[in-house]
């Protein structure tokens, strides 16, 4: 009995880090989804992005009509609430 628990521990254990390897993947663009361009985008569109909430999507608007259309993505590392990591998560989802 015991070594068919550890056999299904087992299972589980491997099905769980194979799920867990593949998570980044699923904040990608699927394959023939537009990216959104931030240039451009209202606040529901840039909602649309991963860990982009209401307050942050407004953020971006407001520092697009402070200081002009942005000239890279990476420009979104400059509003409040984007950081490194939400950035990452993002890229490939956007454009100018």
């Amino acid at each position: 009995m015991k070594s068919r628990k550890k056999q299904a521990i087992a299972v589980f254990l491997v099905m769980g880090i194979t799920l867990a390897a593949g998570l980044p993947y699923l904040d990608a663009a699927p394959v023939g989804e537009a990216k959104i361009n931030i240039n451009t985008a209202g606040v529901e569109q840039l909602c649309s992005l991963p860990r982009i909430g209401v307050k942050v999507a407004q953020r971006i608007i407001d520092f697009r009509k402070k200081n002009g259309p942005f000239k890279r993505i990476e420009g979104l590392l400059k509003v409040k609430g984007i950081g490194e990591k939400t950035f990452l998560r993002m890229k490939d989802r956007i454009t100018i």
